[in-house]
C-alpha cells in the first residue's frame, strides 16, 4: 500500500492533564488540535506555542498527514507506516479521525522518518 502525505507545518506538543479536568480554552487554540478523555487522562495535542508553561506536557513533534479520506473498510493503513518507522527505530504518536490518519514523530527524527516512509514507496512531501 503506497500511501500520499504531507508534512504539517506546526511543531506540537502532546499534554496529559488529570482525567477530571475540564477542556482549557488554550485547549482548542490553533488550526490542529486533538482531544481525548479517558478515565486515566485528558490527553490533548495541539501548537507548541499554546501550551502553558505549567502544563505536563512532552513538546517538539511533528505530523505527517496522510491523504484521505481513508475507507473504513481499508486494512493495514497504520501498518503500512508503523512498520517502516518501527524498523528505523523512530516512536511515534498516532492520531485519527474520521477522514485519516496522522503520525506524529519526534522534530529531530523527521527527516529519518521521511526518508524510511519513502523507501517503502510512500510519498512524502
Amino acid at each position: 500500500m503506497n500511501l500520499r502525505m504531507a508534512v504539517m507545518p506546526e511543531t506540537l506538543t502532546i499534554c496529559r492533564l488529570e482525567p477530571e479536568a475540564a477542556v482549557p480554552p488554550w485547549a482548542t487554540a490553533g488550526t490542529f488540535f486533538a482531544i481525548t478523555r479517558t478515565v486515566e487522562e485528558l490527553s490533548i495535542v495541539l501548537p507548541q506555542e499554546h501550551v502553558p508553561a505549567s502544563v505536563h506536557a512532552e513538546g517538539g513533534w511533528r505530523a505527517f498527514k496522510i491523504e484521505g479520506p481513508i475507507p473504513f473498510s481499508a486494512v493495514g493503513v497504520l501498518a503500512s507506516v508503523v512498520g517502516p518507522l518501527a524498523r528505523s527505530g523512530i516512536s511515534l504518536f498516532a492520531i485519527s479521525t474520521f477522514n485519516t490518519d496522522y503520525i506524529l514523530v519526534r522534530t529531530d527524527q523527521l527527516e529519518a522518518a521521511r526518508l524510511a516512509l519513502s523507501r517503502v514507496g510512500h510519498a512524502v512531501w
